[in-house]
C-alpha cells in the first residue's frame, strides 16, 4: 500500500476545495507546491477522490435548486408542464454539450501542448482581464429565466476554454455569464450549476483510467475526499455573499499577482 502522506494530502484537498469553484484556477496554484517541496504527481486516484469531494459538495450546496430543476424538467418530458425551472434544465444541458464533445475530442491534445508554465501563466493574466472587463461593464442584470438558449449555448461554448490549463473553469464561465449580462450571483449560481455535469463527466473519465491502476491509499484517498468537499462547501458559501457585495475585482487583482508570479519564478 501506498503510505499515506498527511501533509501532501492535506495540502492539495485545501487547493482544490478552494480554487474548483473559485475563478482563480487550480491549476496555476498546483504548480506551487511541487515546486517549493518538491512533490511528485500525486496521482490519478487521488485526483478523482478530491474531484469527487467538489462535486458531492456543490451538490449539497445546490440540493434544492437541482431537486426543483429535475422535477421540472421531468414534468415537463411526462406531463408537458413548462416552468422556468423544466427551461433551465433544458439549457443547462445545452449548454454542457459543448465541453463533453470537446472532452471526449480534445483532452489529450491539450495534456499534449498546453500544460506549461508559460501557458497557465499566460491565461491566468489574460482571463483575469477578460473578467475584469465583463464585469466592469456588464450593466442590464438579467436573471437566468431572461436568458435566451443563445447565450446558454454561448456560456457552454466558453466553458471549453476552460480545457486549456489556468484558465480556470468557474472563471470563464461566470465571466460568459457576465458578457451575457446575468447579475454577479446568477453568473456565479449558473457557473456552479454547469459544473456538475462537467466535474461529473471529468470524474467518471478519470475512474475509467483508474481502473488500470492497482497501488492506492484508501485511507488518503478518503481523508482527501472529505477535506475536498468540507472546504468547497463553504468556499461555495462565501464566494456567493463575497461577490454580490464586491464583485470580481479582487478575483481579478489576484489573479494578476499570482500570473505575474508565475512568469518570474516559473517561466
Amino acid at each position: 500500500m501506498v503510505a499515506f502522506d498527511f501533509i501532501r494530502a492535506s495540502c492539495l484537498a485545501l487547493i482544490q476545495g478552494v480554487t474548483e469553484f473559485l475563478p482563480i484556477s487550480s491549476s496555476a496554484h498546483l504548480i506551487f507546491p511541487s515546486a517549493m517541496f518538491g512533490w511528485e504527481d500525486q496521482g490519478l486516484a487521488f485526483d478523482v477522490a478530491v474531484h469527487f469531494g467538489s462535486l458531492f459538495a456543490v451538490i449539497l450546496y445546490f440540493r434544492k435548486d437541482i431537486y426543483q430543476i429535475l422535477h421540472a424538467w421531468s414534468m415537463n418530458i411526462i406531463k408537458g408542464q413548462a416552468s422556468d425551472e423544466a427551461r433551465l434544465g433544458w439549457m443547462i444541458i445545452l449548454a454542457t454539450c459543448p465541453i463533453v464533445i470537446a472532452g471526449l475530442f480534445l483532452r489529450d491534445i491539450v495534456d499534449s501542448y498546453f500544460r506549461s508554465s508559460t501557458v497557465i501563466a499566460s491565461t491566468t493574466i489574460i482571463f483575469a482581464l477578460l473578467l475584469w472587463y465583463a464585469d466592469k461593464n456588464s450593466t442590464v442584470e438579467k436573471g437566468l429565466n431572461k436568458l435566451s438558449w443563445h447565450a446558454f449555448l454561448f456560456i457552454g461554448i466558453g466553458q471549453v476554454l476552460a480545457l486549456i490549463p489556468g484558465t480556470s473553469r468557474s472563471g470563464v464561465t461566470m465571466t460568459a455569464g457576465l458578457f451575457c449580462n446575468l447579475k454577479r450571483k446568477e453568473a456565479a449560481r449558473l457557473s456552479f450549476l454547469l459544473s456538475i455535469p462537467a466535474v461529473a463527466g471529468a470524474t467518471l473519465l478519470s475512474v475509467i483510467d483508474l481502473l488500470e491502476e492497482s497501488a492506492v491509499n484508501w485511507l488518503e484517498l478518503a481523508y482527501g475526499m472529505l477535506l475536498s468537499a468540507l472546504f468547497s462547501y463553504f468556499c461555495i458559501h462565501f464566494f456567493l455573499k463575497l461577490v454580490t457585495g464586491l464583485g470580481f475585482l479582487p478575483f481579478v487583482i489576484y489573479r494578476l499577482f499570482l500570473g505575474a508570479v508565475l512568469f518570474i519564478f516559473f517561466v
